[in-house]
């Protein structure tokens, strides 16, 4: 399982949580700062990425077109990365979970 992490996360993250999210990007990474979120979405599908950002216009595209690509919608407002770190490497089972679901596109964290 993969992340695509969205520009408003921090890109120091991934090397964070790649010891559970292997193959994880930023979209800094990727050049895809300043991309429309239809382009980032586009590539998470075609790439078998899962979107994670605080980012509500994910989720409404989300609740819209389904999956794929499945989107992790963290609602925690303004917070220090070490508190977006935590979410994600607590959550690893869960996460893991939503992942290979066939029906779920979305989940919240917060």
């Amino acid at each position: 399982m993969k992340l695509l992490l969205d520009e408003n996360l921090s890109d120091r993250i991934i090397h964070r949580i790649v010891d559970l999210y292997p193959n994880s990007e930023h979209v800094k990474t990727l050049g895809l700062i300043d991309t429309d979120d239809v382009v980032i979405w586009e590539y998470a599908k075609a790439n078998d990425f899962v979107i994670v950002s605080k980012d509500s216009d994910f989720h409404q595209r989300s609740l819209l077109y389904g999956h794929p690509p499945k989107f992790i919608y963290l609602r925690v407002g303004n917070c220090p990365t070490s508190k977006i770190t935590q979410i994600l490497r607590d959550n690893m089972n869960t996460i893991a979970q939503f992942e290979s679901s066939e029906t779920e596109s979305l989940l919240v964290l917060a």
